[in-house]
């Protein structure tokens, strides 16, 4: 692959990441919690459990998500007895005896908890939803500096089968940078590990973008991540937004890598990681070629949520504890941000709700378009068609004239049956995805938006 990194860097302007569609900037209380319980109690999919776990000892700097910091174990000791009361409540609203095929622990860092309290909450879990399907992927992230065998044993003894590893870079000077200092032998000994008990889909995060990275130093961390030898990676594009995460103003933006850099970085990554062994999935994904997610892209079955990319497409996602986003065919749902707020809520008899979206017939044929462009770098115009009864071109009549810059630089090619993204191309593929958003106009100008798509 070989780009014009400075001609690339044209392109670094605020857009979505697409975890969503309509982005969580769409969500709102105008979405009723008497509307979300009613979806709850209509559903009839299989589930996707999502159980968020929000504490951590002390901030890594870089991070976005919704997190809470303690050195207190009684504030972890109550937060798991308000999940067990938030999961008695949503089984008065939801039928708990539907298969679940996908349960993830988030944070936060899950393994900031006792293996006690893991094997607690996952045991009530499973009283409250029974129907565990063997083929469930069940997985969670881990923070390799807080793990040890017991909370292992316990991950075992649930079917834990899927493994993700925080890493993000390996250089000392980044990683002090970071705020979060993890020797490369601590990684390995976690990754050892896990393996030891027989885990064998493991994935590793790393993210570029961060200060003091340059192409030569994340080189070194490539080199270090592939002895471990991962099932998958994610290597993530860093989202600053320092205006809405206060702990990313510690960094010296003079620190940051340009556009170009992070470019070269990210082309990097793709070259080496093919040569060995890997494949690129998506956006920002990467996995072996005998990994089940290759079996879906063939299908056209890989979809796209708020975990990543996965095979488990279709199920009813329900976001369980603070925060949480939870998704249906035709809604997402997000839980309070605010502890106080979650734990009155609960006491009071009701679910953690706090706003969403519910989706228009526009909103749906958007999302089904921009997922499967973030999930395959293709739309099949016919199945679409066929799918959603619509007329391609005269549908998005308007995002194709949009998307004639890319087609001119053939970073995209349109023909009658589909819609490709070069090879090259999918290092934009956040761009790309954009013209299909009917959102996106007005928040042109609006910097402070989203994170820059390069």
């Amino acid at each position: 692959m070989s780009i014009d990194l400075e001609q690339f860097s044209k392109y670094s302007k605020p857009g979505p990441r697409y975890t969503s569609y309509p982005t969580a900037l769409e969500f709102s209380s105008d979405f009723k919690y008497e509307s979300y319980l009613k979806y709850l109690q209509e559903g009839k999919e299989k589930l996707s459990l999502y159980v968020h776990l929000p504490f951590c000892r002390s901030a890594c700097y870089f991070c976005g998500c919704n997190v809470v910091f303690t050195s207190k174990e009684s504030k972890l000791s109550r937060y798991v007895e308000y999940l067990k009361k938030e999961i008695d409540i949503l089984a008065n609203h939801l039928d708990t005896s539907r298969e679940v095929i996908q349960f993830h622990f988030g944070g936060g860092t899950p393994t900031y908890y006792s293996a006690y309290e893991l094997d607690a909450i996952m045991s009530y879990i499973k009283k409250i939803f029974p129907k565990f399907s063997n083929e469930a992927e069940v997985s969670v992230e881990i923070d390799p500096r807080f793990f040890n065998e017991e909370q292992m044993k316990v991950f075992k003894s649930h079917g834990f089968n899927r493994i993700s590893f925080g890493v993000q870079d390996f250089d000392a000077k980044v990683q002090e940078a970071v705020h979060r200092v993890q020797p490369y032998e601590l990684t390995k000994a976690a990754v050892d590990l896990a393996r030891s008990y027989g885990i064998e889909s493991i994935n590793t995060d790393l993210i570029y973008g961060l200060p003091y990275q340059s192409l030569e130093s994340f080189q070194e961390t490539l080199k270090k991540i592939v002895t471990l030898d991962p099932d998958r990676l994610a290597v993530f594009n860093y989202a600053h937004v320092p205006w809405l995460k206060k702990t990313m103003r510690k960094f010296d933006e003079t620190t940051i890598p340009s556009p170009a850099t992070k470019l070269a970085i990210f082309q990097y990554t793709i070259e080496f990681l093919t040569e060995n062994g890997y494949k690129m999935i998506g956006m920002d994904h990467f996995a072996k070629p005998k990994d089940e997610l290759f079996g879906a892209i063939a299908k056209g079955e890989l979809h796209r949520n708020f975990q990543g990319y996965t095979t488990k497409g279709g199920a009813n996602l329900i976001g369980i504890g603070l925060t949480s986003i939870g998704e249906g065919a035709r809604y997402y749902a997000q839980n309070t941000k605010d502890m106080k707020v979650y734990e009155a809520a609960i006491d009071s008899g009701k679910l953690p709700y706090e706003r969403g979206v519910e989706l228009s017939e526009d909103d749906y044929i958007r999302k089904q378009v921009i997922m499967e462009l973030m999930a395959n770098f293709s739309i099949d115009i016919k199945r679409v068609e066929s799918e959603l009864g619509i007329n391609f071109r005269d549908y998005f009549a308007d995002s194709i004239k949009d998307l004639n810059q890319f087609i001119k630089e053939g970073l995209v090619t349109l023909s009658e049956d589909r819609l490709e993204v070069s090879e090259t191309g999918t290092l934009l593929i956040r761009n790309i995805a954009m013209p299909f958003d009917a959102y996106m106009k007005k928040y042109i100008g609006n910097k402070k938006s989203f994170s820059k798509t390069v």
